[in-house]
């Protein structure tokens, strides 16, 4: 578990991201994906559902005995937790209401991340748009891990932590990486998510508040579903550097596994991507895939030629407009 990786470095790379060519390509071949590109009408009941599940366990967990409280907190709501953070990344693309009742779409996310405990929606919403128009690029997408994860979760035990502090680093890596001014949306989530865990507190106690926030802990590090966090973009092959995962998960993911469609047609509803790869299918069967993000976990940490160091990444040139 000591072995050091090979990597000292980042793949560095000096062509544009793949994603734009494609879906002009694709485009030009299939305009009837453009009939994809509207909100998905089913997501709002689905988030309601979610929330509405979560608070019954808030209420069912308050009386159980701390072990079950443990148990049920990594066996089921670290999973709706999770589901709901993917929910969460829809929403950041207009999926629940749509470009034209783009404000709706913030508020909704506000409301659907109550039960995570953690407010990040509003500052998801910033950074991740900018993941999308300059994937890898130095100094913006903050999904790229730091020089200092780099060199330090160089090891399979280092590389076995990583993993279990993920929801740390993507949650210290923007103020590093590339630090935003706070914007007043973001004080709003702040506030209300603070007030939404005092009010849980004093309603029903510690116990739904352990199960939520660790569940939210849990569900974003060494878990099953969080498989999809290495599968994305971390470099398994030479030059790719998107890989999608077409598997059952992604019946509790949004279908957020179908990546590389997601990064050709991010306007395009989680729910409807299959349709993309069903219409598009000779620009995705042969590109490398997964079947397993549990396998994914396993095969990062073994594999000494992997680390926080395999992501592609690019200087960008010319002007970079962020959100």
């Amino acid at each position: 578990m000591g072995n050091r990786v090979a990597r000292d470095d980042y793949e560095w790379v000096y062509t544009d991201q793949p994603h734009a060519d494609r879906r002009k390509e694709i485009l030009a071949k299939y305009p009837e994906i453009k009939s994809l590109m509207s909100p998905d009408p089913r997501l709002k009941w689905i988030v309601c559902m979610m929330v509405a599940v979560q608070f019954l366990a808030f209420y069912f967990v308050k009386d159980l005995d701390w072990k079950w409280v443990l148990f049920w907190t990594y066996a089921f709501g670290s999973c709706v937790n999770h589901s709901m953070t993917l929910a969460i990344h829809e929403i950041s693309h207009n999926a629940a209401f749509g470009n034209t009742r783009a404000q709706w779409n913030r508020w909704f996310a506000i409301f659907a991340n109550l039960p995570i405990g953690l407010p990040y929606s509003a500052s998801f919403k910033r950074y991740h748009l900018d993941h999308h128009r300059y994937l890898g690029g130095d100094g913006i997408d903050v999904d790229i891990p730091t020089e200092f994860e780099g060199w330090f979760f160089c090891t399979r035990f280092r590389k076995f932590v990583w993993i279990i502090l993920q929801p740390l680093f993507y949650a210290v890596r923007p103020l590093v990486i590339n630090p935003k001014p706070i914007s007043r949306l973001e004080i709003i989530n702040l506030v209300i998510q603070f007030s939404f865990n005092v009010g849980l507190y004093y309603l029903w106690g510690a116990k739904p508040l352990v199960y939520m926030m660790a569940g939210s802990l849990l569900g974003m590090g060494l878990h099953p579903i969080s498989g999809h966090f290495i599968a994305e973009h971390y470099m398994f092959l030479k030059g790719h550097e998107t890989y999608s995962y077409y598997g059952s998960l992604n019946l509790l993911t949004f279908n957020v596994g179908y990546h590389n469609e997601h990064h050709d047609f991010p306007s395009v509803p989680g729910r409807r991507l299959p349709l993309v790869k069903k219409i598009a299918a000779e620009y995705y069967d042969d590109l490398p895939q997964y079947t397993s993000w549990v396998k994914v976990l396993y095969d990062f940490i073994m594999d000494d030629s992997l680390s926080p160091y395999s992501r592609v990444k690019r200087k960008l040139k010319g002007e970079v407009k962020q959100e």
